[in-house]
């Protein structure tokens, strides 16, 4: 059975730093792209960030400079560090992982930017 297991969600004021985990069970992680999403209230589902199974990554343009995202393959985890929040980054944050045209996705993180 797969499972992406989320962790590190919370409240954090505007400027302050969060990091999410994402560990991964049931499928070769290394043969993977781990991929971050999020999901703010009345809006679409986001891209955010993405590691592919090389370690070369992309951002979204309004995370770029701010989060960084990186991948333990002998841990089955990817981990998204996000600096310099900002209100508008409160959403709720996914992991993905993606073969080909196979997803997995995980039950999401709250995360809450203010003061």
């Amino acid at each position: 059975q797969v499972q992406l297991v989320e962790s590190g969600g919370g409240l954090v004021q505007p400027g302050g730093s969060l990091r999410l985990s994402c560990a991964a069970f049931g499928i070769d992680f290394s043969m993977y792209a781990m991929g971050w999403f999020r999901q703010a209230p009345g809006k679409a589902r986001e891209f955010v960030a993405r590691i592919g199974i090389g370690g070369t990554t992309n951002y979204a343009e309004s995370v770029k400079g701010r989060f960084t995202t990186s991948r333990d393959n002998a841990k089955n985890t990817v981990v998204l560090q996000m600096n310099s929040l900002k209100p508008e980054d409160t959403a709720v944050y996914f992991c993905q992982a993606l073969r080909l045209t196979l997803a997995y996705w995980g039950q999401g993180a709250q995360v809450t930017v203010s003061s």
